[in-house]
């Protein structure tokens, strides 16, 4: 497989780190959140597992389990942002060994603060120290690309991307929307996906928005956006749920259903980059890789 991120070589991304964790009986919540996995010999082959199943799918794509590992997050917890992060990149490495893949590993680098709560980033100079911290150590652990992932406002999306950028590393940037194709903080996607993309994003994303929103966005990236655009939608069913959870909650889309989701917006938003978000497992992905047509696997 060539190198994705270009127009003419649409990937399939992995699922949801988070979603299989919690299926496999490991807790997700503050103030560890998905960190605590990098921990203990245990949870960690659980998440070498994941990784491996979400290849076996036939992932092009695996993102390494650093959503939370800004130094703002692990201070006080005990460890390290060197050793959490080295362990996260090099579980992904080791699926990629077992599977015998070609798969790229992305480096997650997420809102420093909290990604529905774009009220409560902080100042330029402390996004510019943790952004600038974390996408160094991701480049030091030896990943294939940066993903500025779940973006609520453009402001901290700038500041991620050009953190990655200065690390050497290619990134690419997903913004989280609703109302319309605007981000959490309201701002316009098509003016913050232009923005990005000429600051050097190599391909701009929507992800942990609903379908529907997903499906009012996509369009959108796409007039915005000369390169690469695509989307992992979050499928979680949350009726009856409010704000985050620590326990599995089952897939609003049957697997069958995702795939065909994915295929369409494939072919009908011109999406090149595709995968899913909380709720997404490995068996939605094995649905979706056979209906991605045969020359997005050339």
């Amino acid at each position: 497989m060539s190198a994705p991120g270009t127009r003419a070589d649409p990937v399939l991304l992995d699922g949801a780190v988070a979603t299989e964790l919690q299926r496999a009986g490991i807790a997700v919540c503050a103030p560890w959140w998905t960190t605590k996995a990098l921990l203990a010999p245990a949870e960690q082959r659980v998440l070498r597992g994941i990784h491996a199943a979400h290849l076996r799918a036939g992932a092009d794509v695996i993102t390494a389990n650093t959503f939370r590992c800004h130094d703002r997050t692990l201070r006080g917890l005990g460890t390290d942002q060197a050793t959490v992060v080295d362990t996260a990149v090099g579980l992904a490495r080791a699926a990629r060994a077992d599977t015998a893949s070609t798969a790229l590993i992305a480096g997650s680098l997420a809102p420093v603060a909290d990604c529905y709560r774009p009220d409560l980033i902080p100042p330029d100079e402390v996004l510019h120290a943790e952004h600038g911290r974390l996408a160094a150590a991701l480049v030091r652990a030896g990943v294939d690309l940066v993903l500025v992932e779940t973006m609520n406002t453009l402001r901290e999306a700038r500041i991620a991307l050009a953190a990655a950028l200065a690390a050497g590393v290619r990134a690419w940037v997903s913004f989280a929307c609703r109302d319309g194709a605007r981000l959490l903080s309201g701002e316009p996607l098509a003016d913050a996906a232009h923005e990005v993309e000429r600051a050097g994003a190599t391909a701009v994303l929507v992800n942990c928005s609903t379908p529907a929103d997903t499906e009012t966005c996509l369009p959108v990236l796409r007039r915005a956006c000369a390169g690469p655009v695509g989307a992992y939608p979050n499928i979680e069913d949350r009726t009856g749920t409010d704000g985050p959870v620590d326990r599995h909650l089952p897939a609003a889309l049957p697997a069958g259903e995702f795939g065909a989701l994915l295929a369409r917006w494939h072919t009908e938003h011109g999406a090149d980059v595709l995968g899913g978000c909380c709720g997404t497992t490995p068996a939605h992905l094995s649905q979706a890789r056979p209906l991605i047509p045969a020359e997005a696997r050339t």
